[in-house]
This record gives C-alpha cells, structure tokens and sequence, in this order.
C-alpha cells in the first residue's frame, strides 16, 4: 500500500510537471512567434528613423502582389525603382515583426546607390519574390540580398537554396544561427530559463501551430552550401543576437566572405552607430560582385 501511494504521487508530480511544461510553451509559444506589438523590442523611433520614414513615404514606388505557397494568403512587397534605369537590384529583407517600412533608411541606402530596391512584407517566400524580379529586370539582371536581424537570417537561409543564376551577392547584418539559438538565447537573458528542456518544446509547439519545421530553420548547413559571396556584419555589443552567432555563421560560409564586427554597436546598430563606413563596405562589397 505504501509503495503504491508512493507510485500515486511520483505519477500526479509527473503530470503536473508535464502540464506545467506544456503550458510554459504555449506562453512562450505566443510571446515570441504570435504577431503582435512586443513590449521586449525597443520601439522607439528616432529622428532619422522618421526622416527616413518620410522618405519612404514620398519616393515613387510600386506594390506587387504575389500568392503565398501553400497557403490561401495574399503577399505585398514594395518595388522601389531606381532613378535611372538599370538592371541591379537590391532584395531587402526586414526583421523580427517588422515590415517592409520599416527597413526605409537601407531602401534609401540602396536607391540613392542606384539600385532598384525589392522590400516584402515578410513571410518567406523570397524564391517567389526572385522570380518576379528576374523576369522585371530580364535575364541580364544582377541581384543582390540584404537581411537585417531575422532577415540576416533569411538571406542566409536563401543562400543554400537554388537561386536564380542573377544573384551575385549577399549581406547578412546581425542575423540568428538558427531559431531554437535565438530562443535559447532569450530564453536566458529574459528570464535565466536554460535551454533544456524548454526551448525544444516551445519549437515543437511551434511547428505544430505555425505549420513549418522550426527545427530546420538553421543557417549553418544553408552557408555550407552557398557558392555566392557573403558579408557578416554584426554589432559588438549585441545581446539580442548574441555576437557569437555572427562567429559561427561566418566560420560555416565556404564561398568568398567577409566579417566586420561593428564596435559599439548594440543589436541593428552597425548602420546608426557608423553611417558612413557602412555605406562604404556594403556598397564595395555589391560593386565588386555584381
């Protein structure tokens, strides 16, 4: 009897251990894959970012459309033309539940360098999104991408992909090695949860919810694979993606690469934190690829 009340309680512990762990990743589940405004993110917009934003606003621009694979879901990306025709574009990617508006100073960036400018509104269908370049800018057009934060990782994500033979280069800024990284990482910093056996269940939960393998969303094996060069820039000081990332990442790339570790320059930074010198080496970085 008394071993069997024994084995009773052990079985009712266990249980609420379980429960408690599914319901600990349902609430991270919602914190951070639910879109929604997220008090942890600084949301604060700064001058330049208004003047950019007021730029973006008033500059010609085109909206394309396209149809989301595998899903009943409408696509918005914004075309930026350059002033003078050319065949060169940039693909700019934004970040963690941003748009495409909010990545205006690097369209501006790009536009006054000449480039046309390709900025979706995030879902990941970059492939579709090439496709409808290519065939805007004809089989002699040359295509750069640029990702920043999540979509560093995107770009990077793209690289191990078969891409279209116009794509020449790729600059990554400050982007995650994989997803379930990045949740660990915040995982610690937010809250001081280890990485086990959490983050792997929250990833579960997500690719349960959200309908795509979390798991596999890893830069590593996608930059083993790359042919194209690829430049790292990350900051310094960044806690939100670990500058350590930015290490790996770069010691995975086999193509040409190169890595500028931005000083003082906390999480997407690098461009505020020094305007000039990032304009110089992504800009030198394009030309001598494309």
């Amino acid at each position: 009897m008394k071993h069997r009340k024994l084995w009773l309680v052990a079985g009712a512990l266990g249980m609420l251990a379980v429960a408690g762990m599914l319901g600990a990743s349902l609430y991270f589940y919602d914190y951070a894959f639910v879109p929604k405004r997220k008090t942890f993110l600084n949301n604060t917009v700064s001058v330049a970012q208004r003047k950019a934003f007021a730029w973006y606003d008033a500059v010609p621009k085109e909206t394309w459309h396209e149809q989301a694979a595998g899903a009943d879901l409408r696509l918005a990306a914004t075309y930026v033309p350059a002033k003078q025709p050319t065949t060169k574009a940039v693909v700019v990617a934004h970040g963690y539940m941003g748009s495409a508006r909010d990545m205006a100073a690097k369209i501006r960036l790009f536009h006054d360098a000449g480039y046309n400018v390709l900025a979706p509104d995030d879902r990941g269908d970059y492939l579709k999104w090439l496709d409808r370049l290519v065939a805007r800018l004809g089989s002699a057009g040359c295509i750069a991408l640029y990702g920043e934060s999540m979509g560093g990782a995107t770009v990077m994500y793209l690289s191990g992909e078969k891409l279209p033979r116009q794509v020449r280069a790729i600059v990554e800024d400050c982007g995650y090695t994989s997803i379930e990284d990045e949740l660990a990482a915040q995982a610690q910093s937010q809250f001081g949860i280890p990485r086990y056996p959490l983050v792997p269940l929250v990833a579960a939960t997500a690719s349960v919810r959200a309908g795509y393998n979390v798991g596999a969303a890893t830069t590593i094996p996608a930059l083993r694979r790359n042919t194209r060069p690829i430049l790292f820039i990350h900051g310094a000081e960044d806690r939100f993606v670990p500058t350590s990332m930015a290490y790996r990442n770069y010691a995975a790339a086999t193509a040409k690469k190169a890595l500028w570790i931005v000083p003082q320059a906390g999480h997407a930074q690098s461009f505020t934190k020094h305007p000039a010198e990032y304009r110089k080496r992504v800009l030198a970085w394009l030309k001598a690829a494309m």
